[in-house]
């Protein structure tokens, strides 16, 4: 070993400034797992920001002679040089760039390094969050500049600083380990202390994050909301409203939190818009509703086939005919170019248009009638027409005076409202007196008539059915016209009033299409309803009866109700018209995923899919877990166990069951 080597080691616990390509990763660092790029990059941000605050520790490279290289080995430190390198190679310093060092000989270089990485007691979080805060309020550090002094990107900074704003109780619980970092961000989606104080306070056993979140925003509307997306959040915003963003978790745009005056934009709003369908379509009135008013009261009008205009009829033909000469030679393209497809768009828009004229309102109708503007669940506008007030009906037309009170209509109900009379048939005790037949005789006479009408009809079921499906009609399609003979009467139940949004669903417009066109085909008076009906053909007479009669139908499940053998009759119906909800009902995390508990889903995907893809969304945050269940059963006919028709075998069973119980109910009683 040569002397002048010898002589070069400095002292340990010197401090020397090393050239940065003279220093090496030490073979004896505890650390064997590499640093990740992430934290280079902190390292890295950081001292180009504030220097190297902590010296590295180093020792001499020897030789197999024990002579010194002139290189070093990083003890302690080989983030920070490696932070450096990055530096240098991003031509920020030069590769030469001194390094401040300190001389360790004395120690074991393993032992030194593994006491720096296992003794060493992390910051605790609340205090970086603090930290943070007290960087940005203090040397007015902007999200931007912290995120490039730290090596972080600015997310991250904006969510410390959102964190340092929880409340200093609520900061303090954490602190003492009562509160969980995923419950205090759950409380750092607002800045109001007293709100996440008292929701503190309001928490009993169930303290998961969600239900955090759920309760500090419980007087907001999510951007989801149906209000929000009719108004749009721009629209709110600039009108001074504000927006509560959650910075842990995909809020889907945040919670608006001026609610009141979200309202009042959407009344606004909907008010223009049927002000201006007034306008345009000239009906005597229209109202704005959020939600259809299903006890309005009236009488709805449909319109009626009309002729088109020779006008419109030359349009209707020349748009046909250049879409479907568009649509031949652009049928085997891939993609269309973009102002062939703008193409399409406007000879669909004009043939839609043109269409929608074969439909219309009569003149007197519009003049009396008027239309409800609503908003749809999905932010949408429906407009629903036709509707004439009680006020502005007709006045029926006044019996004559002096002309027989019983009238002179055929087709009498018990009740003797239109009982059939004749002068050959008055019974009065002066010949030469012409009263009309008393009370009780008309009575009489009219329930001898019903039971022959009764009699001859049970021996024609074709005409029980025209019978049946008039009154039925005559009830649904003309309000409190009492023009029915048959005591049957129609009891609908209002769906909307039962599943929220089921209005605007595929079927649910379905449902209503269906309707309107029999409506627009109803006589306008009520008067020639059983001449419309008697003459339709078998098949159109049975679909209008089987129209009314599925009106009637009512299997929905009401808590305080008891009707267990409607429920089972229900069930045997959806047997006999083999329903498949498949076709009306899917999924959704609005519709059934994001209204049940984890279990229940994790139950969904294992029957629909895999009890292997349950298994990997066990861990899963509940929103999260709706989420990816509704894509993995989107392409399954999965169905919750109440949309399920049961299979022939399994109705005979259940309905054994069904009358044994009945048999010992009635032993019991």
């Amino acid at each position: 070993m040569s002397a002048k080597h010898i002589e070069a080691i400095p002292e340990s616990g010197t401090e020397i400034f090393i050239p940065l390509n003279k220093l090496k990763k030490s073979p004896k660092n505890a650390r064997k797992t590499p640093h990740s790029e992430a934290a280079i990059e902190a390292y890295a941000a950081s001292i180009a920001a504030k220097g190297i605050l902590q010296n590295l520790v180093i020792e001499p490279e020897l030789d197999g002679e024990g002579a010194t290289t002139g290189f070093y080995f990083v003890t302690i430190g080989e983030g920070r040089r490696l932070a450096q390198l990055l530096r240098a190679k991003r031509k920020e310093i030069k590769k030469t760039e001194p390094i401040r060092c300190i001389i360790d000989t004395a120690n074991d270089p393993h032992e030194i390094s593994l006491d720096e990485n296992v003794t060493r007691e992390n910051m605790h979080p609340a205090d970086q969050f603090e930290a943070f805060k007290k960087l940005a309020e203090e040397r007015g550090f902007g999200a931007e500049e912290i995120a490039a002094r730290f090596g972080v990107t600015p997310h991250v900074v904006r969510q410390r600083l959102r964190l340092g704003a929880v409340s200093p109780k609520l900061m303090q619980v954490y602190r003492d380990g009562d509160l969980t970092l995923e419950q205090l961000m759950a409380f750092a989606i607002t800045d109001d202390h007293a709100r996440q104080e008292g929701v503190y306070e309001r928490l009993s056993y169930n303290r998961d994050a969600s239900t955090i979140r759920r309760m500090l925003t419980e007087t907001h509307v999510a951007a989801t909301d149906r209000r929000a997306r009719f108004v749009g959040i721009e629209a709110y915003t600039e009108a001074g409203g504000t927006v509560l963003r959650d910075l842990f978790t995909e809020d889907r745009g945040g919670y608006l939190e001026d609610v009141a005056l979200l309202d009042l934009l959407v009344t606004a709003k909907l008010g223009r818009e049927a002000d201006a369908v007034r306008s345009a379509e000239g009906w005597k009135w229209t109202e704005a509703h959020l939600d259809f008013p299903h006890a309005h009261g009236m009488r709805r009008t449909y319109p009626h086939p009309v002729e088109l205009s020779a006008e419109d009829q030359a349009a209707l033909t020349a748009a046909q005919t250049d879409f479907d000469r568009l649509t031949e030679q652009h049928q085997a393209a891939e993609e269309l170019a973009d102002d062939v497809d703008a193409r399409f768009g406007e000879l669909e828009a004009e043939i839609e248009r043109l269409e929608a004229k074969r439909q219309a309102y009569d003149p007197d109708d519009i003049a009396r009638g008027g239309a409800f503007v609503i908003l749809n669940h999905d932010g949408s506008i429906r407009i629903e027409r036709g509707f004439i007030r009680p006020a502005d009906e007709k006045p029926q037309a006044q019996t004559e005076e002096g002309s027989d009170p019983q009238g002179a209509n055929e087709g009498a109900d018990t009740d003797g409202h239109a009982a059939q009379g004749g002068h050959e048939e008055a019974v009065a005790e002066d010949e030469d007196d012409d009263r009309p037949l008393s009370d009780v005789l008309v009575r009489d006479l009219t329930a001898h008539r019903t039971l022959g009408l009764r009699l001859n009809l049970s021996e024609q079921p074709e005409t029980a059915i025209v019978a049946v499906t008039h009154a039925l009609a005559a009830q649904i399609f003309y309000l409190g016209a009492d023009a029915h003979v048959v005591g049957i009467q129609p009891v609908k139940t209002d769906l909307a009033g039962h599943a929220d949004g089921i209005e605007d669903t595929p079927a649910g417009k379905a449902w209503a299409d269906r309707h309107a066109n029999w409506a627009r085909q109803m006589p306008r008076d009520v008067a020639g309803l059983w001449a419309f009906v008697a003459e339709l053909d078998h098949d159109s007479r049975m679909a209008l009866f089987a129209h009314c009669t599925a009106l009637t139908v009512n299997a929905v499940k009401l808590p305080w109700e008891r009707r267990p053998r409607a429920l089972s009759t229900a069930d045997r119906l959806a047997e006999a018209v083999s329903l498949d909800m498949t076709g009306y009902w899917r999924p959704t995390v609005r519709s059934y995923l994001g209204r049940v508990t984890k279990a229940r889903i994790l139950e969904a995907v294992c029957e629909g899919v895999s009890a292997e893809a349950a298994e990997r969304m066990v861990d899963m945050k509940k929103v999260d877990m709706a989420e990816a269940a509704e894509q993995l059963l989107a392409a399954t006919d999965w169905l919750p166990s109440l949309l399920r028709t049961a299979k022939s075998q399994d109705r005979a069973d259940a309905s054994t069951d069904v009358q044994d119980g009945d048999a010992y109910s009635e032993a019991a009683e």
